[in-house]
């Protein structure tokens, strides 16, 4: 029997996560419950079971995360599974949690990943990792395929945690970039120099530096887009505050990006 390396969930990151696998020369398939025209992704559970030793989650939320490995999918039961990477972004506590429902002998890694769509087609991610150490260094090859920085934070949970902090920054940063870009429009500012000027100057910020490659920079809120999953991120980052923190400042942010309008 030959392994093979699962993605499911093939949207914006998860297609071009398994287009790096594969060109790596790694036997990968995609799974996604929207049918795509692609030899490698399918919507049939039983075909994606097959031969599957690696199991990568790159789906949008808990509830996806729940049908993918417990509901209708039911991926965790796959008997040939050995390992699950967790790659969305969800909840630390929840992740945390998953151990006690997969099996023992099923290696759990949770591994978010940073860097948008661009950074995932020129495979380029940057990954945080929780876990075990030697279970780590086994998926290594994978995430060499799809990635270029590889931050490990420490056991099981930690990396999400760390992935969680980071997009609260992220948040913070990408409401305060559409902010100052508004204000810009009001005093008829060039956005072309004004964004040059901050690349290079104080306000730097990774959402400004690549406002003009990043996929979803001038979206506004939709409850399917990418603006709407930076709102679902902060969640995540509450639900983890610890005991008795400010979260005003976190609230506030939230608020922002689910009141963004397209920018044209």
């Amino acid at each position: 029997m030959r392994s093979r390396t699962g993605v499911a969930g093939c949207g914006r990151m998860g297609a071009p996560m398994l287009a790096a696998l594969r060109a790596a020369g790694l036997p990968a398939r995609g799974y996604d419950v929207v049918p795509m025209d692609s030899p490698h992704i399918t919507d049939d559970i039983a075909v994606f079971s097959e031969e599957l030793d690696t199991l990568i989650t790159v789906v949008r939320d808990i509830d996806q995360t729940e049908a993918v490995l417990f509901g209708e999918q039911n991926f965790a039961a796959i008997p040939s599974l050995i390992r699950i990477i967790i790659c969305s972004t969800l909840s630390p506590k929840y992740v945390k949690s998953l151990r006690a429902r997969i099996p023992s002998h099923i290696a759990l890694i949770d591994a978010p990943m940073s860097g948008a769509q661009i950074a995932a087609q020129e495979a380029r991610l940057s990954f945080m990792l929780g876990g075990d150490a030697s279970e780590i260094d086994a998926a290594m090859p994978l995430f060499h395929a799809m990635g270029k920085h590889f931050h490990r934070m420490g056991d099981y949970g930690a990396g999400m945690q760390a992935k969680v902090l980071n997009n609260l920054l992220a948040a913070s940063n990408t409401a305060m970039t559409r902010l100052i870009l508004d204000w810009a429009d009001a005093a008829d500012l060039d956005i072309s120099a004004l964004l040059d000027l901050i690349h290079t100057s104080s306000g730097q910020n990774w959402f400004a530096s690549g406002f003009n490659s990043i996929e979803f920079a001038r979206d506004g809120h939709a409850p399917d887009n990418t603006i709407a999953i930076l709102v679902k991120d902060v969640a995540s980052a509450l639900d983890a505050a610890p005991e008795g923190a400010d979260t005003s400042l976190p609230e506030t942010v939230q608020r922002l990006i689910r009141e963004l309008k397209p920018r044209t």
